[in-house]
C-alpha cells in the first residue's frame, strides 16, 4: 500500500470554516443516530414484525429516491450553506414530531409518516453538505478534510447508538428481564430519545451559520424548465465518468446486498439474546473499526493503486459479513461488524475523494445528489430487501447471502469497469 508520509494529519481542522461544519454534522448526526437507532428498536419491540424494518428503510430511502435529481439542481441554483443550514433545523423538527408520536404512542404508521417527511429534508441535506464541502476548505486541504469529515461521522455514529440504546435501558427497567420471562409488556419508553434528536440537530443548525463558503455558486432562477436541463447534466456527466459510475455502482449493490444494519434488532434479540446494551454496541462497532481506519488514513493517505484498494476493502467487507451471519457469539459478531467497518472506511474515503474531484464545481449538487440516490437505495432498499430474504428464510440466510452477493459484485465490476481497477491517484481530472 503506497502511503505518503509528509502529510500534516490535522490541516482541515486548522480552517475555522472547516471546524464550524464538522462541529454541525457532528451535532445533527449524532442526533440522526440515536434516532434510527430508537426507532428501529422500538418498531420491532413494538410490532415483532422483521418486515416493519425493512418499511422503515423504505420510508427513509423513498423521497431521496424520487426527489433527489431535482433537489440537486435546486442545491446547484441556492447558496449551499443556508440549505444546510435549513435541512438541519426541519431534522431537528423531526425529531421532535417523533418524540410526540412516541411519547403518545400512536400507531407505528404514524411514526413511519414521520421518517418519510425527514427523509424529504434529507434529500437537500446530504447532497448540500457534500457539494458544499470544496468550497469551504482550501484544495490543498480537501482530501484531508473528507478524511476528518469521515472520522466525524464515525463519532456520532459509535456515540448515537449507544448512548440511545443505554438510554433505553435506564427509562425501561427490568424489561429485558421481563421479556424472558415470557411477560407481555407494554410498548418501551423511547421519546426521550427522540427528543434529544430535536436538541442536537437545532444545536448543528445553530453552528452552520458560522460557515463562510470562500467560493459561492451563481445564483440562478429556478424553474421547471432549468430543473429539467440541470438533472440532465448531471445524469450526464455521472455517465461520461466512467470512474465516478463504477465506484457508487460499486457500493450501491455490495451494501444492497451486505448490510445488515437493519437485521441487528433480529440478531441481537433472537439469535444472541441479548438487550438494547449489546443492540448499541454491534450498530456502533462497524464505525470504531472505521474510526480507527480513518486515523490511519489521516496520517498516512492512500496515495497509489486507489482502484485496487477500493475493490478489496468492500470485498473484505462482503467477508466479514459473512462471519457476522454465521456467528451465535456476541463478541464474534462485534469483531466481524469493527472489521467490516474498518475496511468500509477505505472505500468511503476513496469514493468521497473521488467523485467531487472529477466533477466540475457547478454540478457538484447534482452528481451528489445522484450519489446519495445509490447510497439510499444500497443503505434504506437494502434493508428491505434484507427483511423480506429475512422473512422467508431467516435472518441468517439473508446475512450470508448477502456477503457472497457482495463477492459477486466486486468481480462483476471489476470486469465491467476497468478504469476503475486501473485507477491510481484519487484526484485525478477528466473524463476516463
Amino acid at each position: 500500500m503506497a502511503f505518503a508520509h509528509d502529510h500534516h494529519a490535522l490541516e482541515a481542522l486548522q480552517e475555522r470554516n472547516y471546524r464550524a461544519f464538522a462541529g454541525a454534522f457532528v451535532c445533527s448526526s449524532t442526533g440522526l443516530q440515536m434516532m434510527s437507532a430508537a426507532l428501529l428498536y422500538e418498531l420491532y419491540e413494538r410490532t415483532g414484525d422483521v418486515m416493519m424494518l425493512g418499511w422503515a428503510g423504505v420510508a427513509r430511502a423513498l423521497p431521496v429516491v424520487l426527489l433527489a435529481l431535482p433537489a440537486g439542481a435546486m442545491i446547484d441554483s441556492l447558496p449551499r450553506h443556508r440549505v444546510l443550514t435549513a435541512t438541519m433545523a426541519g431534522l431537528g423538527v423531526a425529531g421532535g414530531l417523533l418524540a410526540l408520536a412516541s411519547g403518545m404512542g400512536l400507531p407505528p404508521w404514524v411514526m413511519l409518516c414521520i421518517i418519510f417527511l425527514a427523509g424529504l429534508v434529507r434529500t437537500f441535506n446530504g447532497p448540500s453538505r457534500a457539494s458544499l464541502l470544496p468550497d469551504i476548505v482550501t484544495p490543498r486541504a480537501f482530501a484531508n478534510a473528507v478524511t476528518w469529515n469521515t472520522a466525524a461521522f464515525q463519532v456520532s455514529a459509535i456515540g448515537g447508538p449507544l448512548a440511545a440504546m443505554y438510554a433505553i435501558t435506564l427509562l425501561n427497567p427490568g424489561r429485558e428481564a421481563a421479556l424472558r420471562a415470557g411477560e407481555e409488556l407494554a410498548a418501551p419508553v423511547c421519546w426521550p430519545v427522540y427528543a434529544a434528536t430535536c436538541v442536537l440537530c437545532l444545536l448543528g443548525a445553530v453552528q452552520s451559520l458560522a460557515i463562510r463558503p470562500w467560493r459561492m455558486q451563481p445564483r440562478k432562477a429556478i424553474d421547471l424548465a432549468s430543473l429539467r436541463v440541470g438533472m440532465g447534466a448531471g445524469v450526464a456527466h455521472m455517465t461520461r465518468e466512467r470512474v465516478v459510475l463504477g465506484a457508487i455502482t460499486l457500493d450501491l449493490f455490495a451494501v444492497l446486498f451486505a448490510g445488515v444494519t437493519g437485521l441487528l434488532p433480529v440478531f441481537v434479540r433472537d439469535i444472541l439474546q441479548e438487550g438494547p446494551e449489546a443492540l448499541g454496541w454491534l450498530r456502533a462497532a462497524p464505525f470504531v473499526g472505521a474510526l480507527l481506519m480513518a486515523g490511519v488514513l489521516a496520517m498516512h493517505p492512500i496515495r497509489r493503486r486507489a482502484g485496487m484498494w477500493l475493490l478489496l476493502s468492500v470485498a473484505a467487507f462482503g467477508v466479514f459479513t459473512i462471519v457476522f451471519g454465521l456467528s451465535t457469539s456476541f463478541w464474534l459478531s462485534l469483531g466481524a461488524l469493527l472489521l467490516a467497518g474498518a475496511v468500509d472506511a477505505v472505500s468511503v474515503v476513496v469514493r468521497h475523494v473521488i467523485v467531487p474531484s472529477r466533477t466540475p464545481p457547478e454540478l457538484r449538487g447534482r452528481v451528489s445528489s445522484v450519489n446519495s440516490v445509490f447510497i439510499e437505495c444500497s443503505n434504506e432498499l437494502g434493508s428491505m430487501q434484507s427483511a423480506v430474504v429475512a422473512s422467508w428464510f431467516g435472518p441468517v440466510v439473508s446475512a450470508v447471502s448477502g456477503g457472497v452477493g457482495a463477492l459477486v459484485v466486486v468481480g462483476a465490476i471489476a470486469v465491467v469497469f476497468p478504469m476503475l481497477r486501473k485507477l491510481d491517484s484519487m484526484q485525478g481530472q477528466g473524463t476516463e
